[in-house]
């Protein structure tokens, strides 16, 4: 499973490390989302107390898709209970099942949940699912896999590694790709030099 996201730019003098938008749930599951930042971080940390909690019980690993329903589980709380608002923020759950199936899950601040082969989340999410839905391809191994995650986001953002984070779920573990590994990938696959030249000859 692949999760990519545009980093907002940060400011020169701010530790860029502390700006994060991919967060680690479990071993094996990374969470992405588009939102709140502080939302996030109070319901990244219920779930991981709740990873920790299933592991203690159950002695396995959560799969992704009980992470998924305790998030969404959690958001619905928050819709309708006085004193409190709901979750600003809506997420993208990659991890694994008991079969070892790769499984991309969705959820809102709604509280409802979907599985998806691969979709986008938060502003011009649209335009970026739209390009997926012409571009996938079921079985899709680790590389053409990250090269259409990446290619989507070009779709909507001038990327580079500095603002891009790639993290890459394996049955091994997380994955996080350096800025050194993704700038030559974004340069090859950033066509928009090509665009503008045809707009220019159709003009």
């Amino acid at each position: 499973v692949i999760l990519a996201v545009e980093k907002r730019a940060t400011p020169k003098l701010q530790d860029p490390r502390t700006i994060r938008k991919i967060l680690t749930v479990d071993n094996d599951i990374a969470l992405a989302f588009a939102g709140l930042n502080a939302d996030a971080r109070v319901l990244v940390d219920k779930t991981r107390i709740e990873c920790q909690s299933y592991r203690l019980n159950v002695e396995d690993n959560p799969t992704v898709d009980y992470v998924a329903r305790f998030i969404a589980r959690t958001q619905q709380k928050y819709t309708h209970r006085g004193g409190v608002r709901p979750f600003g923020i809506s997420t993208l759950l990659g991890g694994f099942n008991t079969d070892g199936v790769p499984e991309l899950y969705q959820t809102d601040p709604a509280g409802t949940y979907y599985a998806w082969k691969a979709t986008a989340i938060g502003k011009n999410s649209k335009s970026v699912v739209d390009f997926l839905e012409k571009k996938y391809v079921e079985d899709l191994e680790e590389g053409p896999a990250l090269r259409l995650a990446l290619k989507a986001l070009l779709e909507v953002t001038e990327a580079s590694g500095k603002n891009i984070e790639v993290v890459i779920i394996r049955k091994s573990g997380l994955g996080w790709m350096t800025e050194d590994e993704l700038d030559p990938l974004l340069k090859e696959l950033d066509d928009t030099a090509d665009k503008i030249s045809k707009l220019k000859e159709t003009k």
